[in-house]
């Protein structure tokens, strides 16, 4: 545990403390009355009020359009079930700030709804609930639907044959089953949309503003350190709220059911409303995922005389507007190498600390659990700008240094890390570690021997996972990353904020490119997932 509790210290509980310590105490006394003046302000409620809507709004769409594509996946056999699966979990690991350039291109100035219909959504609401069910279609689909491929339908079956119809059978029999799941799934969106802000940037403009967007305009375009510590705190409580009761949740998933393997659920579809479902289903993909996805490559190659590789080419160059100090195409190189870097420290501290949580037990190891999960329920720009203020003396002066920005990435790939390794670690039988140190081996071999063999796989897919939330890491990385050393996701955002044609395309082909690298990433992933693995993230 000395390694990841020294990490989680120095590189997230000092600077977070910091930038709470340098609103709330700006002349060295408390000023714990700049709380209520701060959530008293009318734009601080407005804030807040609008966070909160936004998040029940989008987790209900979200629900609403992804459990029928969860009972499609768990209970129906078809062909290219499984690439379908793949294609619906990859707007889950795109960086936000693609999201929302996806959705940008779709229905946003020149979108695909404007050029057809004169219908423009980036001013709206709507465009913002849009590219969250987007976004968070793949965690009810993994969550609820791994849960409901296990479920025994034999249960049901029973239901039916002592006369109950198919609604109360599934009412009275399926859905107590499936209650927890989908209260983890929803809390899980809520928090996802609940500290939007890649996604919020772009489509929400100056209209819409949420608490972690909101946090970054009070930090980098205001300096208004006071407000931004209230709000990083309003921020904490309530993701600290939400993580607590989704834990609640799953040891109720964890303890209540008995599971059978899920290719004895699975069958073709029956009948005309079965095959009318899985028609639903796959059109709902295709108009929610694919076509968000195939208008931002069409954008991408539809330059100003037709078709073509222009805008590809154009980021290979420096422009005269001054956006970059470097070509936007070294933002690629920049992206995989502070990838890898963030890859290598999250497995190292996560599986350091997954051990740890699997060797001892007690109120202490249950806390460290906890601190694990907090850069999840932080403000990312809280981090990110804290990293400024603090690692700028010696012995850790990191400002200059290209390292600060995967020591950042690293601590949200840490908790997938520790998340998907944790269950397979705690499968092992500890007698195989004593039949190992009987026979003589150290503590080290008896580890490489038996533990790494059966943990080899998630390993390599906590791996796959850190690699691709790196990738896109947005909140912290804008703060950090050097205007000579953009990221993918900085660089888009950077294109995005540019008035003028040729920025408009370049940021459509760094998107692109940025997409492409993801969906590789998660495809070899999915070629190490297999369907027995739980569907929980």
């Amino acid at each position: 545990m000395a390694l990841p509790v020294a990490f989680f210290g120095v590189f997230f509980a000092w600077p977070v403390v910091s930038i709470v310590d340098r609103g709330l105490r700006p002349d060295g006394a408390w000023r714990f009355g700049r709380i209520g003046e701060t959530l008293s302000r009318p734009d601080i409620l407005d804030v807040l009020g609008f966070t909160v809507w936004q998040a029940l709004a989008s987790t209900g769409l979200t629900l609403l359009v992804a459990l029928p594509g969860a009972y499609v996946f768990a209970r129906f056999d078809f062909p290219g079930k499984g690439v379908l699966r793949a294609v619906v979990t990859v707007p889950f690991v795109l960086p936000t700030v693609l999201v929302g350039t996806a959705f940008l291109a779709l229905v946003g100035r020149n979108g695909l709804t404007d050029e057809l219909w004169g219908l423009r959504l980036d001013t709206s609401v709507w465009a913002i609930l849009l590219a969250h069910v987007f976004f968070n279609y793949a965690v009810v689909v993994r969550t609820v639907g791994g849960l409901w491929s296990q479920l025994d339908p034999r249960q049901e079956e029973a239901a039916r044959v002592l006369g109950a119809s198919r609604w109360r059978a599934w009412r009275t029999v399926t859905l107590p089953a499936l209650a927890p799941s989908v209260a983890a799934a929803a809390l899980m969106v809520f928090l996802f949309t609940f500290t939007s802000f890649g996604v919020v940037q772009i489509l929400g403009g100056d209209q819409y503003s949420t608490l972690e967007a909101e946090i970054y305009r009070q930090t980098a375009r205001l300096l208004d350190l006071s407000t931004a510590a209230v709000l990083t705190l309003v921020q904490f409580a309530a993701v600290g709220a939400i993580l607590g009761v989704h834990a609640w949740t799953v040891r109720r998933r964890e303890t209540a059911l008995r599971l059978v393997a899920p290719e004895r659920t699975a069958r073709r579809p029956r009948g005309a409303g079965q095959w009318t479902l899985l028609a639903g289903v796959l059109l709902s993909v295709a108009l929610l995922i694919l076509l968000p996805l195939g208008v931002l490559v069409e954008r991408s190659f539809a330059g100003p005389h037709g078709y073509g590789l222009g805008y590809y080419r154009a980021l290979g160059s420096l422009d005269e507007s001054g956006t970059f100090l470097v070509p936007p195409l070294e933002a690629i190189g920049n992206s995989l190498r502070y990838a890898v870097a963030a890859t290598a420290i999250a497995v190292l501290i996560g599986g350091l600390a997954a051990a740890a949580l699997t060797r001892r037990a007690g109120r202490l190891v249950r806390g460290f659990d906890a601190l694990l999960m907090l850069p999840l329920g932080v403000s990312a720009v809280t981090v990110g700008f804290g990293f400024l203020i603090t690692l700028d003396e010696p012995p850790l002066d990191l400002r200059a240094s290209w390292i600060l920005v995967p020591l950042a990435q690293a601590l949200v790939g840490v908790p997938f890390v520790v998340r998907m390794m944790l269950p397979v670690l705690r499968a092992v039988d500890e007698r195989l570690r004593e039949a190992a140190a009987v026979l003589g081996a150290s503590p080290w071999r008896a580890w490489r021997e038996v533990d790494l063999p059966m943990v080899r796989r998630a390993l390599l897919i906590a791996a796959g996972f850190a690699f691709a939330v790196s990738l896109g890491e947005f909140g912290a990385t804008v703060f950090i990353a050097r205007p000579d050393r953009p990221t993918l996701p900085v660089a888009v955002a950077r294109l995005l904020g540019r008035p003028g044609e040729l920025n408009y395309g370049q940021a459509m082909a760094l998107s692109t490119i940025l997409m492409v690298v993801c969906a590789v990433s998660l495809l070899l992933l999915e070629r190490l997932r297999t369907d027995r693995t739980s569907g929980e993230f």
